[in-house]
């Protein structure tokens, strides 16, 4: 008896040892919303402190890439998979892509003594990364900002060095403004700029421009505003002179649900019409095999199932907090439809709160 109820003790605090066990997720990818995965990991914990997530902002062709080779149990990349990357994750019919939230690609800039908004266009943007603008008080700028005392200072673009869905946005963006642009510089994760100097990451080009007097860059508007840098106005679909917020980047992204079909769960929403659309807009994707083969066991492949379902529900009150845009509610039951196609082994995983 006395042995019997030494392996009915051990048994139960075996039990309770596993029902207490850690978890432990890791993604990587877009460093787009990196600031806001940030926050959404720590809020999650405190509601699960046995799920430990770690998010490493390492771009999007990073995400894309560690996601392919299963390094990782979720991958995020501004940018929707190309073929050949669907192709090498085992085609289109086995990956889900939904996206997380939305944000903006701004143009932010350091130039000293000007305390004014500097209002741009599309064309003046890309002529600026073509090179063919190279002062900041070029007379197409001088234009558009009568009133605003620009300098002769010389402009230094900034660009990304890494594969970045934040390059493959505003690249993407600045080809519907300038055939020019489109024909010689291009569009992807990844161009070839003429000139400039480039940063690693978001945080590199932002560190780039606060460090370089007469600096511009492309860059993430949350991160714009945590290294309070400047940004300005973009002149939209309509002619409208907009600045990046959240209502704006909501405005660009109503309709995108006509545009998503099945698992993949991506549109397009730069250059929208709209007298308050921002035109720099787009929405950032979280990145799953449909059944979780990269994942470990069952309880992980439910603990990532529950953060995605926490994430596109409560977790999009926080994006309005950060200055992120948050999914629109049809957007929303496509995306609830697809966690809800996510399984562990070829059985379906619901997500807790589902039930």
């Amino acid at each position: 008896m006395r042995l019997l109820k030494g392996l009915i003790a051990a048994a139960l605090t075996m039990g309770a040892g596993a029902a207490m066990a850690e978890v432990h997720l890791q993604g990587a990818g877009a460093t787009f919303p990196a600031p806001l995965y940030g926050r959404w990991v720590a809020e999650y914990n405190k509601a699960k402190p046995d799920v430990k997530i770690d998010y490493q902002s390492i771009g999007s062709g990073g995400g894309i890439k560690a996601f392919t080779e299963k390094t990782v149990e979720f991958g995020a990349s501004d940018a929707p998979m190309n073929k050949k990357e669907l192709a090498a994750a085992g085609g289109p019919e086995n990956i889900v892509e939904i996206p997380s939230t939305a944000g903006a690609v701004v143009p932010a800039y350091n130039v000293p003594g000007v305390n004014q908004d500097i209002k741009f266009t599309g064309e003046i943007i890309a002529e600026i990364y073509m090179g063919k603008i190279n002062q900041w008080n070029d007379a197409k700028l001088a234009a558009i900002n009568p009133g605003v005392n620009l300098p002769a200072t010389a402009i230094t673009p900034v660009w990304r060095t890494d594969g970045s869905g934040t390059t493959f946005v505003f690249t993407n963006y600045l080809a519907t403004q300038s055939e020019d642009f489109k024909s010689t510089i291009g569009t992807g994760k990844q161009v070839k700029w003429p000139g400039g100097q480039g940063g690693q990451g978001n945080e590199g080009v932002a560190a780039s421009v606060r460090g370089i007097a007469g600096a511009i860059g492309y860059i993430e508007a949350n991160f714009a505003d945590e290294a309070k840098i400047k940004y300005g106005p973009v002149k939209n679909k309509d002619g409208k002179f907009v600045k990046a917020t959240a209502a704006a980047i909501s405005k660009s992204g109503e309709g995108a649900v006509d545009a998503m079909k099945g698992s993949l769960l991506t549109a397009d929403i730069w250059n929208q019409p709209g007298d308050e659309s921002y035109p720099i807009s787009a929405f950032t994707y979280l990145l799953l095999y449909k059944d979780l083969k990269n994942v470990k066991n069952a309880d992980q492949a439910q603990a990532l199932v529950d953060f995605l379902w926490w994430a596109s529900h409560d977790g999009q009150k926080i994006s309005t907090e950060m200055g992120y845009a948050p999914i629109a509610p049809a957007v929303q039951k496509k995306i609830e439809e697809a966690i809800k196609s996510l399984s562990f082994g070829g059985k379906p995983i619901q997500p807790m709160a589902a039930r």
